[in-house]
């Protein structure tokens, strides 16, 4: 359990610094003012702003520092950040040890502040707590008229420098956003995009976020289905950065009332490991862009399409052996159907694609009907849906088995007709691919019944169902043994293990400079239920989805925790990061 923290009024009457009758009176008129404790102690002159400083370091368990003590000054390592950052949010580097860097804030309760500078500077970060007072005369006295601070690159940078955000600022006509200019390539406004898609894809990012604020336009990347936040846009560049995303995707940009969805392609070079940015080769990125009317302007999402992304091979997918034998019968049989289950950024566009990529032989003829086509596959027949031209899932489908294909994928069984026609090309001998959205592998079944199919239809069609989620991989050259105090017995008790079982075997995250936190990349944990007569007969008498749960776990169906319990104790994961996808009490 974790332990309470101290109220602040009672570590100043524990120091002797205020009484009880001082501290309950502060406390009184910091609620009446909406002040916190501390400032309304300081406005009251119960206390100085040292004493509360000091306070909340012991509150917070933190180091205070004494800024104007003797040699401090040599302390502070300005190389470390950009005097911009510095003034902006009142922070003083001491520089990096361990891993980490030393920053001397002034607020240890402003965890927003911590999570941006953590991003930026690519590190976690040890914060030191001073008053603000000290803080801002440090930095008027030293950085007013002292050298100035050597800048730190992009991605440690916000994307708006000084010089486009002053360009920007003299181009704009507050009542006319148009006057900017967001397609000649000089532009700063192109850059500035341009600089975004760029960093994304070189940071792993899988989607974009451009959203609008009240004050402000939102950046985050989403990397390891992870959402970090990037930057704050100024709000005057709202109009001219979604407008030139829209223009690159090919969207109408005088429409704002409406969803519209895109495209946009560039060159990006990629270097690989270990190889200088400069010798890279160009890669072409696909973007599909999403623009959907928000209350203060268009939420944009620009999802990366990597073409690399869906060829990674069955071993790299985090398939056990047992798994990939599994796997490896069922996409060879030659009929019936294999379904992928799992939300939305689960891989199962990946797991399926990265079959019929080892499926895709002359000797085979693959038709796909998907919406949209994300990745192009040489050999492959990629149907793309149009349903504003009637080109449906069920049209292609229809179309597909006049084709006499061996192999049909269907990107998703959204509604009865097109699941009963995937049925249909399955018992007429196709091998036939598709996603559900569904938590497990045996809730697919009581879907499809929910969807109108008739039971013995899918309890004749199906060969077997397999629900994935996709984790984050520890960093190998710097994750580190738990120690007995990491370990969190609610989370280990989710995969079945004690803390005695689990030192000397369970791994912690530790953030470096290659891995921010601690994590890199990420890997799947599966459950595969493959039919038999018994559970074939509990969905045709439309069985509970825990029967049918307990038919496929008795016949050798290992459930996703207990597939993320191997990757725990194989050093793979956390048993925090399993906890926080497997979805389970």
């Amino acid at each position: 359990m974790a332990r309470s923290r101290k109220k602040l009024g009672q570590i100043l009457v524990g120091w002797g610094v205020i009484n009880a009758a001082q501290a309950d009176k502060g406390a009184k008129h910091a609620k009446k003012s909406g002040k916190r404790t501390g400032e309304a102690l300081i406005e009251l002159e119960f206390a100085s702003e040292k004493d509360v400083a000091k306070a909340l370091a012991d509150q917070f368990g933190m180091q205070f520092v004494d800024l104007a003590a003797d040699g401090m000054a040599d302390q502070i390592d300005r190389s470390q950040l950009d005097e911009g950052i510095i003034k902006k949010y009142l922070v003083l580097p001491l520089g990096k040890q361990g891993g980490k860097m030393q920053l001397v804030v002034h607020d240890p309760m402003d965890l927003e502040l911590l999570d941006n500078l953590r991003f930026r500077l690519n590190m976690d970060i040890e914060p030191r707590l001073a008053t603000r007072s000290q803080i801002r005369s440090f930095i008027d006295g030293t950085l007013a008229g002292g050298a100035p601070a050597e800048k730190v690159v992009a991605p440690n940078e916000s994307l708006v420098t000084d010089s486009i955000d002053r360009t920007i600022d003299r181009s704009v006509d507050r009542s006319m956003d148009k006057s900017i200019d967001v397609s000649s390539e000089d532009s700063p406004v192109v850059k500035l995009c341009d600089r975004i898609l760029r960093e994304a894809v070189r940071m792993r990012t899988s989607d974009i976020h451009l959203e609008p604020m009240a004050d402000r336009v939102r950046l985050r990347y989403r990397i390891d289905g992870v959402c970090i936040e990037r930057d704050n846009l100024p709000k005057r560049m709202q109009n001219a950065v979604l407008s030139r995303f829209k223009l690159m995707a090919g969207m109408n940009i005088a429409e704002k009332r409406i969803p519209q969805d895109g495209r946009i392609k560039i060159n990006v070079a990629l270097p690989k490991d270990g190889q200088a940015v400069e010798d890279a080769e160009d890669v072409q990125i696909d973007f599909r862009v999403s623009a959907c009317p928000a209350y203060h302007g268009e939420s944009v999402v620009l999802r990366i399409l990597r073409p690399d992304a869906v060829r990674i091979g069955l071993v790299n997918l985090g398939f056990e052996a047992e798994n990939l034998e599994v796997f490896n019968k069922i996409i060879r049989r030659p009929n019936g159907i294999f379904l992928v289950t799992g939300p939305t950024g689960s891989g199962k566009t990946t797991t399926l694609y990265s079959a019929l990529d080892v499926l895709n032989r002359p000797d085979r003829k693959i038709i796909t009907a998907e919406d949209p086509v994300e990745y192009n596959f040489d050999g492959i027949n990629q149907c793309q849906v149009r349903e504003d031209i009637g080109l449906t899932f069920p049209a292609i489908l229809r179309s597909m088995l006049r084709q006499a294909p061996n192999i049909i994928l269907v990107g998703e069984i959204r509604d009865r007709e097109v699941g009963e026609i995937a049925i249909q090309a399955a018992l007429t001998g196709h091998l036939v691919f598709s996603t559900l959205h569904t938590n497990d592998a045996p809730s697919a079944i009581t879907r499809l019944v929910d969807m109108g199919i008739k039971p013995f239809l899918v309890a004749s069609s199906i060969q077997a169902i397999m629900a994935q989620r996709l984790i984050r991989v520890l960093y190998d050259p710097s994750k580190q043994l738990a120690e007995k105090e990491d370990l969190d017995p609610k989370y280990l008790s989710l995969i079945g293990l004690t803390v005695d079982e689990a030192l000397g075997k369970v791994y912690k995250p530790m953030p470096c400079e290659a891995a921010p936190g601690g994590y890199k990349g990420r890997k799947g944990i599966f459950e595969m239920m493959q039919m038999n007569a018994e559970i074939r007969d509990l969905a045709f008498k439309l069985a509970p989805v825990v029967e049918l749960r307990r038919a496929a776990e008795a016949s050798g169906m290992k459930p996703l925790v207990n597939d993320g319990r191997r990757k725990v104790l194989n050093g793979t994961t956390t048993p925090a990061e399993i906890a926080r996808v497997s979805q389970v009490d």
